[in-house]
């Protein structure tokens, strides 16, 4: 491949190449070589509608088309060589092209500026990493439902402020994962539908004079449609920022479920057993077993914020319509990506690889007066008291029960009627967590009757 074209790129408007640094500065294929398949996808179906409306030859578009493949053989098997004199993936292409086909190579480039080729190859890219994030997030729906499915009924404490709450199902608690992640889903997949129009054709800015058929690059791009207007065709890079921002509201619940394994997992909770294959021991403690699989998910949820307040930062003074600036909107959205689809495998692997402990999680379940709420509802409901004041009686009853170093199902009924003479033993009926959590009947309750019904319905909705 030929390496002298320091002049190629800019023709004749400059007597001398670019020196080293502004060639290491103002190069970008040592990281948009990424976007070669979109590149040459991009390119072929540009060939195709030139020939289609006459603008090119059959033969010249046959020979830019079948060359296009052979570079992109040459890039898939490591053959290729990449070139920093060129600068980016759409030159380096264009000129291996004019090595394997001559002439006919230099008319690709009709009716389209490297500003709408690179929109193009960016959004095709960032099209291909959404599916591939929706994959991994129905991947990990399904994981979550499977756990859930599997402990509906089986008891645990619910918290507030880390503090226990009211007992609640495992079932429960891994399907509130399940909407949470079904929300990522819904913010990719709307993503998806809002970026799919196709910049090609908008050349430099302005559009092109020559007689293009956009329709039929959008289309054999897999675009819905054109994008309408060509300054902000090729200035917009919201598809990246909502690619961005749904990572980060994903990575964020990624990161929450990573602490809650890192904290069940401990001595202290032991509410879950994590597989061998997502934990690592100590190098001086040989009973360690670290949860590092989550710790590192938890950790590396920060390079995809910063990713995230980087390209918006790039963006947030650019006048329309192309500036260099908007070279650096690549390299943090690749490493945002690679990082998100790991962190969602891992995720995946640590859910279906985890082992629930039902005893450790029915005696927490107990714990911290969990039963007091019920104890409120009793009294409101059989006592025809005012909430404020069963709050009261019952706050009451908690002191007594703590003083005592035991819990509330614990006290005599006499213990109880020292607070409130009207209480009568059917409150022991309510106290009991499983009894608890029977009663939550309301629609998004915690009872495993709608825990079960929730279960039915994602597992409809996944197929």
């Amino acid at each position: 491949m030929t390496k002298d074209t320091s002049n190629q790129m800019w023709g004749g408007r400059f007597a001398a190449g670019p020196d080293a640094i502004m060639e290491a500065i103002n190069a970008s294929i040592g990281f948009d070589q990424r976007m070669a398949a979109q590149d040459i996808a991009g390119s072929r179906a540009h060939a195709a509608m030139l020939a289609k409306t006459g603008i090119l030859t059959d033969t010249d578009a046959e020979a830019i088309r079948e060359g296009l493949l052979t570079v992109l053989s040459e890039i898939e098997s490591g053959t290729f060589e990449f070139s920093t004199a060129l600068e980016d993936i759409h030159m380096n292409v264009e000129a291996r092209l004019k090595d394997l086909i001559g002439e006919p190579a230099g008319r690709l480039h009709t009716g389209r500026s490297r500003n709408d080729q690179v929109a193009t190859d960016f959004k095709l890219w960032v099209r291909d990493q959404i599916d591939a994030a929706i994959g991994g997030i129905e991947a990990l729906i399904r994981a979550f439902v499977a756990q859930a499915e599997v402990g509906a009924d089986w008891v645990m404490p619910g918290f507030t402020h880390l503090q226990t709450a009211q007992p609640v199902t495992w079932g429960h608690h891994m399907m509130a994962y399940v909407e949470m992640f079904g929300r990522d889903l819904s913010r990719f997949k709307d993503a998806r539908a809002r970026m799919n129009e196709s910049p090609l054709g908008a050349a430099a800015l302005a559009g092109t004079s020559f007689p293009i058929d956009r329709e039929m690059t959008a289309a054999a791009l897999g675009f819905d449609r054109p994008a309408a207007n060509s300054l902000d065709a090729v200035a917009d890079r919201d598809f990246a920022l909502e690619f961005l921002s749904s990572a980060s509201i994903c990575a964020m619940h990624l990161s929450r479920f990573a602490e809650e394994l890192v904290i069940w997992s401990s001595a202290q909770f032991r509410f879950v057993t994590l597989s061998d294959r997502f934990s690592t021991g100590s190098s001086i403690m040989p009973q360690k077993k670290n949860p590092d699989a989550a710790e590192l998910i938890r950790a590396k949820i920060g390079r995809i914020f910063g990713a995230n307040t980087a390209l918006l930062m790039v963006m947030k003074g650019l006048p329309l319509t192309y500036s260099k600036d908007m070279q650096e909107d690549k390299e943090q959205v690749f490493d945002a990506a690679d990082n998100l689809m790991l962190a969602l495998a891992a995720m995946e692997g640590m859910v279906k690889d985890m082992t629930a402990n039902r005893e450790s999680l029915e005696a927490a379940a107990g714990s911290g007066f969990s039963t007091a709420t019920d104890l409120a509802d009793w009294l409101v409901r059989s006592l025809n008291m005012p909430f404020r004041d069963a709050h009261h009686v019952t706050g009451s009853l908690v002191a007594m029960a703590e003083s005592k170093a035991c819990d509330l199902p614990d006290l005599t009924l006499e213990d109880m009627q020292s607070v409130d003479s009207a209480i009568t033993e059917d409150v022991f009926g309510v106290l009991g967590v499983h009894n608890s959590v029977s009663s939550r009947m309301s629609y998004g309750g915690t009872a495993p009757t709608r825990v079960r019904e929730q279960i039915a319905s994602w597992q409809a909705r996944l197929g």
